[in-house]
């Protein structure tokens, strides 16, 4: 499993020392999410930002299996994406095909252990010779931002209060569980207060009352500068990122030197912390949109099931 977080993590590392936020790219084409073309599915947690890197032309992605199996094939020199999945083994190893913990095996789920794997997968624009026919057509999609990204703020379920105060700081406070945010006019560009806000409500997920993240602890947050801090810290920039792209906002996070080399190195020193972060995240985000999240987390629906094409950790 360590080989997994190694890959992926260098894949971010990569895009950092390149001067790039891979969390600041907004990832729809099309209106659509990344996704696979076979099953529909939309894929989700790390695997966002992972086909993020690429400047895809199409949502659709799929495996070499999956095109030759749609009467296509990968062009040449065409270098693939990976992304991660989950598959469940039983304590004496056996490995389970169940896409959850609740399909295909009469084991007890406490039975049962999570294994990381990743595979690796194309661009629809990468292949040729699949018939037009087999490719859905894009819906015309029309976004309005801004209501867009206030309907997600109002559908927060049991959300914390929301107050904005003239001061140049927003934060989140566990113990009140309270929102601050500067007032609209203090932002050069909406998105920027979208971003701020969305982060704040993704560190508000991690209450006790809620998702009771690790750093919470008698709803109290972690210590400036400590690695808990620093882990939450990612899970709301990433949980920020991914609500500005169900609003069809782009995200407005730094691009600074400084905030670049300062991820550069925590996720160098730690390779499974962006991985944990993006779950983590994910999870928040679907608590906030009034998604169900146990299922979720569970599933193995951060990617699509591999064909076979996968590689072993």
């Amino acid at each position: 499993m360590s080989k997994v977080y190694e890959v992926i993590t260098s894949q971010i590392v990569e895009q950092l020392e390149q001067g790039v936020v891979p969390w600041a790219r907004p990832w729809k084409v099309d209106g659509l999410a990344p996704s696979n073309l076979l099953s529909r599915r939309p894929y989700r947690g790390i695997n966002v930002f992972l086909l993020g890197f690429r400047a895809a032309s199409t949502p659709w992605w799929l495996t070499f299996r999956q095109a030759k199996a749609l009467g296509g094939a990968i062009r040449a020199g065409e270098r693939s994406t990976p992304v991660i999945f989950w598959r469940w083994v039983d304590r004496s190893g056996r490995e389970s095909a169940a896409k959850d913990a609740n399909e295909g095996s009469s084991a007890p789920r406490s039975e049962r252990l999570p294994v990381l794997r990743y595979y690796s997968v194309f661009n629809l624009d990468q292949t040729e010779g699949i018939d037009p026919s087999k490719i859905p057509a894009a819906d015309a999609v029309a976004v309005a931002p801004v209501p867009t990204a206030e309907e997600i703020v109002a559908g927060f379920p049991e959300p914390p209060a929301i107050e904005h105060r003239a001061q140049p700081r927003a934060f989140y406070r566990p113990a009140t569980d309270s929102v601050t945010m500067p007032p609209r006019s203090a932002f050069d560009r909406i998105e920027g207060y979208y971003s701020t806000l969305f982060h704040e409500l993704t560190h508000a997920t991690g209450h006790t009352k809620r998702l009771a993240r690790p750093g919470f602890d008698k709803n109290h947050a972690a210590p400036f500068g400590s690695e808990p801090y620093a882990r939450e810290e990612l899970v709301a920039e990433l949980g920020a990122a991914f609500l500005c792209g169900e609003a069809g906002i782009e995200p407005d996070i730094p691009n600074s030197a400084a905030y670049i080399d300062h991820w550069r190195q925590n996720l160098s020193r730690d390779s499974r912390l962006v991985i944990t972060a993006a779950q983590q995240a994910q999870r928040a985000a679907d608590y906030i949109l009034g998604r169900a999240t146990k299922a979720l987390e569970e599933s193995a629906a951060q990617s699509e099931e591999p064909a076979g094409d996968e590689q072993a950790a």
